[in-house]
């Protein structure tokens, strides 16, 4: 599948995407629409993702004030292609490294986010407990813009209990934390200050909880490496041990 005119250089690739700048500074966009301004193409590779459904989620939460980037007519094209606004600044994990935010201030941004985003009802469920969940808010999906920080990555987004989503965030943070990596203090710090502001532990480790689900769903996750799954038990101890 060939890039769309107007296409630039990939910017960056991730497990189950590639994204290529669309454009530059002065508003030409290469796609003909007249509309301006600088923007991104995300292409999804060997048959992941529906770029319809992420742009529709997305562009409701934006609706409700939620900070995620523009999106434009991914119906009007293939399923695996998403364009989006171009955002510049570090995400949380280079700010990080940079020095210009703490890995406290790092674990509450994220439980800002996940607690602004809760607070919208659910586009398509009528039941008051359920919510539109991102399910996939880490540190490397969340972009520290002149604008304040910015979600992305909607690829897994869902609705449901809060608690999947909280859950969901804990777990990733917690894979780095109990892994042999440098970066594995600031994580456990990090993680310490993510659940230190959740609403109630119960939406974790209650009867009803998230935890086993989001486990359970990390393990089946086929971007996994073997290494990646075998330290799921440790998260749950970690998690568990911060909530008690």
């Amino acid at each position: 599948m060939g890039i769309p005119a107007g296409a630039g250089r990939l910017l960056g690739s991730g497990r189950t995407a590639d994204v290529y700048a669309l454009g530059d500074r002065d508003g030409h966009d290469g796609l003909g629409d007249g509309s301006g301004g600088e923007w991104v193409l995300r292409r999804y590779r060997d048959g992941y993702g529906d770029a319809p459904a992420e742009a529709a989620v997305m562009e409701y939460v934006r609706g409700h004030g939620y900070p995620v980037p523009r999106v434009r007519a991914a119906d009007a094209r293939p399923r695996t292609d998403l364009v989006m606004e171009r955002l510049y600044g570090p995400t949380v994990v280079e700010a990080l490294a940079a020095g210009q935010l703490t890995a406290g201030e790092a674990g509450l941004a994220l439980a800002r986010l996940l607690r602004d985003l809760h607070a919208i009802p659910a586009r398509r469920s009528t039941d008051p407990a359920v919510r539109v969940l991102h399910l996939d808010l880490h540190p490397e999906n969340v972009l520290l813009t002149s604008a304040g920080p910015m979600v992305i990555d909607w690829a897994n987004t869902d609705e449901g209990p809060p608690g999947r989503d909280w859950s969901m965030s804990a777990v990733i943070v917690a894979q780095v934390a109990v892994d042999d990596d440098p970066r594995a203090p600031l994580a456990e710090e990090m993680l310490s200050a993510l659940l230190a502001d959740c609403p109630d532990p119960a939406l974790l480790t209650g009867p009803n909880g998230g935890l086993g689900w989001a486990t359970g769903q990390r393990a089946a996750n086929p971007t996994m490496s073997p290494h990646e799954v075998e330290l799921l038990g440790e998260t749950g101890e970690l998690i568990r041990r911060l909530l008690a």
